[in-house]
């Protein structure tokens, strides 16, 4: 049986690849000053520095999974007791007011503009966020796979490619002629590719989606 995804260990994880390409032995903090733009005032030393993630990291991770990061106003389900008393920790620790929150969770979790699995981030300013607490039930483990297709343009075409090759082939030897040419095989897959991909631009179009990349920060339905 294939495991569930669970979203925190992936965000660790991604944080951690991306840390070792590029050769960076840890982010340099500098402690905040003053709540600006809705920055939040920390003291670093009373942080856990594991669970301070850059946005490129988040961004990361909702693209894979397409999922959105968005303020904790536009959350439609309910946030556990042990986050919010999480967050009361942090205000008595830090002596200050919890502001900016954000929740990465699936774009049903949220009562979103027309135009599963949450975590709880709070801003620290300079693309820093601090994880403050994941609850629900993890993702199912083929998410990443399903949602592969529709991460950029590039990986949509491919996906499609494939799926006209599976349906090539799918089709029995000497149904045009006796003796079926590399040609005419080549031309029934061009009109499978053709048809595959008409199907997918007309429910895409007609539904409003986008790709992963475009849609991971947006609090519009159709973004």
């Amino acid at each position: 049986m294939i495991p569930s995804t669970n979203l925190e260990s992936s965000l660790f994880k991604i944080r951690k690849q991306r840390v070792f390409s590029q050769k960076k032995s840890k982010i340099k903090l500098v402690e905040q000053k003053n709540v600006i733009n809705n920055v939040n005032l920390f003291n670093i030393e009373k942080l856990e520095s594991n669970r301070i993630f850059q946005l490129e990291d988040i961004k990361s991770l909702c693209i894979t999974y397409r999922l959105r990061f968005l303020d904790y106003t536009l959350f439609k389900g309910s946030i556990p007791s042990e986050a919010i008393d999480k967050i009361k920790n942090l205000e008595k620790v830090h002596q200050t007011e919890i502001q900016n929150l954000k929740i990465v969770a699936p774009s049903k979790m949220f009562r979103l503009k027309n135009a599963d699995d949450p975590l709880l981030f709070v801003s620290m300013g300079n693309d820093l966020y601090y994880l403050v607490h994941k609850w629900g039930n993890d993702l199912h483990p083929l998410r990443k796979l399903f949602m592969w297709p529709y991460k950029n343009f590039e990986n949509l075409v491919f996906t499609i490619f494939l799926i006209s090759i599976f349906l090539t082939l799918l089709i029995p030897d000497g149904l045009f002629s006796k003796e079926q040419s590399i040609n005419q095989t080549f031309i029934v897959f061009l009109f499978m590719f053709k048809w595959v991909a008409a199907i997918v631009l007309f429910y895409g179009v007609a539904l409003g989606k986008n790709f992963n990349n475009q849609m991971w920060n947006s609090k519009y339905f159709n973004a």
